[in-house]
């Protein structure tokens, strides 16, 4: 992993990086990145091959830990080239202030149940 990449920052390079998000598919339907991918954790190992043509990778979730290490593990994969730049979003979507694209038109759960009047 080659550290931490900072909301601001990323924002500004949404489109030089392939941003990964980590969570579960029901998790990354309701809010992620704009351009993102869901790629589970779970799945990584079995899927980190796909990311071998990138040429830098910011791995995402909710807290900034879990992502820590899943950059870890895209680093190690061989596909990956040593001069392919591997980060870690710090902070997680907690930190990150820019918009977020939705999978879903199911109503945000703040939102209350929906009248019928």
């Amino acid at each position: 992993m080659d550290g931490e990449i900072e909301p601001d920052e990323l924002q500004s390079r949404l489109d030089d990086v392939r941003v990964v998000d980590i969570r579960n598919s029901l998790a990354f339907d309701h809010g992620h990145i704009p351009g993102s991918e869901n790629i589970p954790f779970n799945q990584l190992p079995q899927r980190v091959e796909a990311l071998g043509d990138a040429e830098h990778v910011v791995t995402v979730c909710p807290h900034g830990k879990s992502s820590v290490q899943a950059a870890n593990l895209i680093k190690s994969y061989e596909g990956i080239g040593e001069d392919t730049p591997v980060e870690s979003l710090a902070g997680g979507l907690d930190a990150w202030n820019g918009p977020l694209d939705s999978n879903t038109d199911e109503p945000d759960a703040d939102e209350g149940p929906q009248s019928p009047f």
